[in-house]
């Protein structure tokens, strides 16, 4: 009998949050052993600055994340917006896989495309040229050649102006372009999208304009980002769920 397959994004774990990472390491309990792969879909924590900036979260998220590993099911790791420098250190002490996005996953129901969600949101074209430029090869060796101190500097301070950027922008620029996004199933052809980022957790049926791997529908599921709720996908051969649950302080 096939087990089921989870996904979660959005968790931003930090220090001053623990009860994020309390709900992370009993979602991880509950469900040791009796699933076949959980991924990850970015921003797994509020920042990361290398895998060299240890912190008391990040131990005890690897040392959560090996232990479900350990008994039996693969672990995928994508990167987000906040946790792009997230390397393959980091990765292996959490005994899991770093994915390249988008990934196409195969599957019972069909095929389902995965991703952080944050290149959708194409009308804010200002947080784009950024994610442009610290996503090049160029930059990020530059950045992790700093000395610690240095790049938890910038970090406020791009955080800082962010928040004010963000402030300024209406609502609907953060979320995905709805043309960005079938213009995007078009090109993969695929008509199962599964993403994170927009905090906006939701199941939506898309009209295609053309046929897609013969359907003429489409689904795009939005995980939700954890606070006072932790959210969740699961699949489980051909039934696919956005699920939620509380999460206690």
């Amino acid at each position: 009998m096939s087990k089921p397959i989870l996904f979660i994004s959005d968790l931003h774990l930090q220090d001053d949050r623990p009860d994020l990472t309390r709900a992370l390491l009993k979602f991880l309990q509950e469900h040791q052993g009796k699933c076949e792969a959980l991924y990850i879909l970015g921003d797994l924590f509020e920042v990361w600055l290398g895998d060299d900036g240890i912190t008391a979260t990040s131990e005890a998220v690897a040392q959560g994340l090996s232990e479900f590993a350990g008994c039996g099911s693969d672990v995928y790791l994508m990167h987000g917006n906040r946790d792009f420098l997230m390397g393959t250190e980091f990765a292996a002490r959490c005994g899991a896989s770093l994915l390249t996005e988008p990934h196409r996953l195969h599957s019972k129901l069909g095929d389902i495309v995965l991703m952080h969600g944050d290149t959708l949101c194409t009308d804010d074209t200002e947080y784009q040229a950024f994610r442009s430029m610290v996503r090049s090869a160029a930059w990020q060796a530059d950045f992790l050649a700093r000395d610690l101190e240095a790049r938890i500097a910038f970090a406020q301070q791009a955080r800082q102006q962010s928040s004010v950027a963000t402030a300024g922008k209406q609502d609907d620029i953060m979320d995905v372009n709805q043309a960005s996004v079938l213009e995007f199933l078009q090109r993969v052809d695929c008509p199962r999208l599964l993403h994170g980022h927009t905090h906006r957790p939701d199941v939506h049926s898309i009209d295609l304009q053309s046929e897609i791997d013969g359907s003429s529908e489409a689904i795009r599921m939005v995980l939700g980002d954890w606070g006072e709720r932790g959210w969740f996908s699961e699949l489980d051969g051909e039934h696919w769920q956005l699920k939620q649950f509380s999460i206690s302080t």
